[in-house]
């Protein structure tokens, strides 16, 4: 069974039907810097691409493409601050935003690897910037917050004009290739719940999705929200605006996906394996394996790290970590 059709068939919750081999193995976020440093020191050689890490440690092949909104020239700020203040200062860094060609910096690449999209051995996944995370951008975080209330016009309009690029993004890159699903970069919720309540989402960020969802759907691309922290409250909303599934979906933060589940039937999910209990050995992570193994086994949900792998995990425990996801996602696919 190729890549592509492991996650279609799992996301179509057809696991235990006899169809599938094994759930998709996937480290879904890039590995972290510090993680990595340390595992040079313990034997990983070379220092390889993202890529060539799935291929090493034996993941399934999942490429993802995030469009950024700005061009080449878009200021460096200090981290939480944004250039964007008023109406003139948005006027003035427009030049920037935008670009007249979205895929600049990765159309090469997806041409090259087309064929493998094509022949179901290469997994396609796009990102774009949402629209809690697009404005937070150019607001920084602090302003963006009070940007609901400050200023509502030119919140609306970053928002629309967002939502005309999106469509243009699409666009272009289906030319290429229509990949397999993609997120909305969002990250608006934290451990204690979402950062703005159901009436502000729906006035402010849901013409956006109402707008480049429908696009989506009509190119038959799965839709995906990226959002750290709680979402429990805020995945009835998504799904009114047509959002599919989730993820990270971390456990410190409460994320429950037996619950979700439950609540939530036709909802699909990626992560929610707990990234802290894998420094303890085997026996804990054999251990949150089983905790997921029964809603591994409904479908819609492909278990992941739920956030990047911390650097207090050794490469012989990373090794552990990989045989068990081998394990139980071979295990989850019986009848």
């Amino acid at each position: 069974m190729n890549v592509r059709e492991r996650f279609h068939k799992t996301m179509s919750f057809m696991v235990g039907t006899g169809d599938l081999d094994r759930l998709p193995m996937t480290e879904w976020a890039s590995w972290w810097d510090k993680t990595l440093d340390r595992w040079y020191t313990e034997g990983l050689s070379n220092k390889p691409t993202p890529d060539e890490h799935r291929d090493l440690f034996g993941h399934d092949s999942w490429r993802q493409f995030w469009i950024r909104s700005y061009a080449d020239g878009f200021p460096s700020m200090e981290h939480g601050q944004g250039p964007v203040s008023d109406s003139q200062s948005y006027e003035a860094i427009l030049p920037f935003l935008y670009p007249i060609d979205p895929l600049k910096h990765c159309r090469k690449t997806l041409m090259q690897i087309e064929p493998l999209h094509k022949n179901g051995d290469q997994l396609v996944w796009m990102t774009l910037e949402g629209f809690f995370w697009w404005p937070r951008v150019l607001f920084g975080i602090e302003d963006h917050l009070f940007s609901f209330v400050d200023e509502p016009e030119l919140l609306h309009r970053i928002i629309d004009d967002q939502a005309e690029y999106c469509l243009r993004v699409i666009d272009d890159f289906c030319e290429i290739i229509v990949p397999d699903f993609m997120t909305f970069a969002e990250d608006m919720s934290y451990n204690l719940g979402p950062m703005l309540s159901e009436e502000l989402f729906h006035r402010f960020l849901r013409p956006g999705y109402d707008k480049v969802i429908s696009r989506l759907k009509e190119k038959g691309i799965r839709v995906f929200i990226d959002s750290d922290g709680e979402v429990s409250e805020m995945i009835p909303w998504l799904l009114q605006a047509g959002i599919e599934g989730i993820l990270p979906l971390e456990r410190q933060a409460g994320c429950d996906v037996a619950k979700l589940r439950q609540d939530h039937p036709n909802l699909l999910m990626i992560g929610a394996y707990d990234k802290m209990v894998m420094k303890d050995g085997e026996e804990a992570m054999r251990k949150e394996f089983e905790r997921l193994l029964p809603t591994m086994k409904t479908g819609g949900f492909i278990p992941s790290v739920d956030h990047q792998t911390p650097p207090d995990v050794s490469l012989e425990q990373y090794y552990v970590y990989m045989k068990l996801l081998r394990e139980y996602t071979e295990k989850a696919v019986l009848k």
